[in-house]
């Protein structure tokens, strides 16, 4: 892969041979602006980071934790292009600059969450469990080939991620680069082979029905196979997949320290190892818990932020001909440092009482939500007998641009179901909790 090709300025969804205007903004720049006006990314405000439906102000929203992502990749991919710069000469040719370089990283990382369903990784396992195990979920099965299959029993919010930054209705038309960079695990759910030893294959990025798109990005940016059901990873999605490694481990757990789940105490051994002879104790004193993290937290990015820049340069090379494959974070010096931070968050975060009742509750409202649409739309396009006043209550609450014609039980219902998980997999957590609500008689409107 050549990094003449992979920082291409070109957009996807525009007319081939489109030549970009050159204007104030570089085109990467215009990618964070589309991304930071856009309806999908807005709704990451009201989106789970850890904490379900949070009551403190402080705590992290997806909205907040993607914004800080983006200036951690924004730095990363600066310093990352200096890098390139200096050792190719090849690309002055193409005017670009080290901040366009950061500017790709930086919208990438934007958008790593933007695909999130309401509550967080809950969600995601809730909409799978919906297909895999609930009778009204798995009578859909027959209608589907096998590939769509594996794709509704297997949400992932990656691929939704793809999926609405390359949709015609979003109209944000990314360059592929961004598109690229955002795409941690190129490859379909449905594969073959999964080679467990490469990270970009630990997941999938696309559904089956993006194929095209991703393929038409592959062949724009000269990014090759790694198997025949596979690509390698564009280089720079190596940084935007550091950048959120290293925000939600240190900022995961300033906001345990922060709600009591972890003393400061322990935050502050599990942070020395990073800091080395940078930390000064004298500096904690006489200040309040929340400014103390807040260095903390500073410093040590920071810190995290320099080996991971080393890292790359370090596995550039490697990376361009396919054969790097592991996050940079476990490759640093700090890599034993960080897997000891998400041993204790997984055990005091990330399973404390309060994330487990309320992802508990997340399950049984995007369950509910999809009980209720999905039968509606299988009682009416292919059980029609059974399709009840109920039932047209129900779809009546759709987006008014959902397709609600040429179903039926000769015609595949994959597009069908993929917009209904785009209209539940797009709610906030509080409109989710409360459609829910109504739609179970729990609530009314008004009362």
């Amino acid at each position: 892969m050549k990094w003449e090709r992979l920082l291409s300025r070109g957009r996807f969804g525009e007319k081939p041979g489109f030549i970009p205007t050159q204007a104030a903004r570089s085109e990467f720049e215009v990618d964070y602006d589309r991304i930071i006006f856009s309806a999908p990314f807005r709704n990451l405000q009201d989106k789970t980071q850890v904490f379900p439906l949070p009551e403190q102000a402080f705590v992290h929203t997806r909205l907040t934790h993607s914004l800080e992502v983006s200036s951690v990749g924004r730095s990363l991919g600066k310093a990352a292009g200096e890098y390139l710069l200096e050792k190719y000469p090849n690309l002055k040719k193409t005017e670009l600059s080290a901040s366009e370089i950061g500017g790709i990283v930086a919208a990438a990382a934007l958008t790593h969450d933007i695909g999130n369903p309401p509550f967080g990784h809950a969600g995601e396992e809730a909409i799978s469990d919906f297909f895999k195990f609930h009778p009204k979920g798995m009578a859909w099965e027959k209608h589907l080939r096998p590939e769509q299959w594996v794709d509704l029993c297997n949400f992932e919010g990656n691929a939704q991620g793809f999926r609405i930054l390359v949709s015609k209705q979003n109209g944000l038309k990314l360059t592929y680069a961004t598109l690229a960079a955002f795409t941690k695990y190129p490859r379909p759910s449905f594969i073959s082979h999964r080679d467990i030893a490469r990270r970009s294959q630990k997941k999938f990025g696309f559904f089956i029905n993006q194929l095209s798109d991703f393929e038409q990005l592959t062949d724009f940016l000269g990014i090759e196979k790694s198997s025949e059901e596979c690509w390698f990873r564009h280089p720079l999605a190596f940084l935007v997949e550091a950048a959120d490694d290293i925000c939600y481990s240190i900022i995961d757990l300033e906001d345990g320290c922060t709600m009591g789940l972890v003393s400061f105490e322990e935050t502050l051994a599990l942070l020395k190892p990073i800091l080395g002879d940078k930390f000064d104790s004298k500096k904690l004193q006489n200040r309040t818990l929340s400014q103390n993290l807040g260095a903390l937290r500073a410093l040590t990015i920071g810190i995290l932020i320099q080996e991971t820049v080393e890292a790359f340069a370090q596995y550039e090379e490697s990376m361009c001909k396919g054969h790097f494959d592991k996050a940079l974070t476990d490759v640093i010096p700090s890599a034993k440092a960080l897997q000891a931070i998400s041993e204790l968050s997984i055990q005091n975060i990330y399973r404390s009482k309060v994330v487990l009742e309320k992802e508990a509750a997340g399950f049984q409202v995007l369950e509910g939500l999809l009980d209720v649409f999905g039968q509606a739309l299988y009682h009416k396009f292919y059980a029609p007998e059974l399709f009840s006043g109920q039932d047209k209550s129900i779809l009546r609450l759709l987006p008014e641009d959902f397709p609600l014609k040429g179903w039926g039980a000769e015609v595949n219902p994959y597009p069908l179901l993929r917009q209904l998980i785009d209209f539940i997999a797009g709610m906030t957590d509080k409109y989710a909790l409360n459609l829910y609500r109504r739609v179970k008689g729990i609530s009314f409107p008004g009362v």
